[in-house]
């Protein structure tokens, strides 16, 4: 591919939308073709995943990881892909790497990494890192109800495993989110100009 992919991972309120809209803006400063985009998408599976988010229909972690692959699947053929033959660099809120992190806690980590080992690879992975405690007072300060994965004990283990595959992956940074908003963003800039030659 002409373009980069760049991805952005981690618990819910470590700050991974904030980080993902000012590398975006940052990159356009700099003339690049930037396409911000996100999972769960806006078409009609990511609003199914939403609505099982939100507890508003109820299925199991495995239907909905599917879910979750079937809303990737679309999202590349339609949006990713085109973008980085056209040379463009996309940026993207959550990736597979969430998927993983999020269904290994009920799912086997192995059949979540088949289910996702056959989409395109990111360029660079960054995984922003926050305590749990930092987390659930962010998302409290910033929504008034709560979503599926957004209890302290899941967070925990959530958290754990992002850390675990952020081993896995040699083009994944583990990037402390308990800063300011601009160091972090400092840091992440850093790192993909230096990787991906910028």
């Amino acid at each position: 591919m002409k373009g980069k992919f760049i991805v952005f991972e981690g618990i819910d309120g470590a700050g991974l939308t904030t980080q993902a809209v000012l590398l975006d803006k940052y990159l356009k400063s700099k003339k690049y073709e930037v396409i911000l985009t996100k999972e769960p998408t806006n078409n009609m599976i990511g609003g199914l995943i939403r609505a099982a988010l939100k507890k508003e229909w109820i299925t199991s972690n495995r239907a909905l990881q599917l879910l979750f692959s079937a809303d990737r699947a679309h999202h590349l053929e339609r949006e990713i892909i085109p973008a980085l033959e056209s040379g463009k660099i996309v940026i993207s809120d959550r990736y597979f790497i969430s998927t993983i992190a999020y269904g290994m806690i009920e799912l086997e980590k192995d059949w979540l990494k088949t289910l996702n080992s056959q989409f395109y690879p990111p360029d660079i992975i960054f995984i922003i890192d926050v305590p749990v405690e930092v987390s659930i007072e962010r998302i409290k300060a910033s929504r008034f109800r709560f979503e599926f994965f957004e209890e302290k004990k899941k967070l925990e283990e959530i958290r754990n495993n992002f850390l675990e595959l952020s081993k896995e992956y040699n083009n994944c940074y583990v990037v402390n989110g308990n800063r300011g908003i601009e160091e972090i963003h400092q840091e992440v800039v850093k790192i993909v100009e230096e990787k991906l030659n910028l």
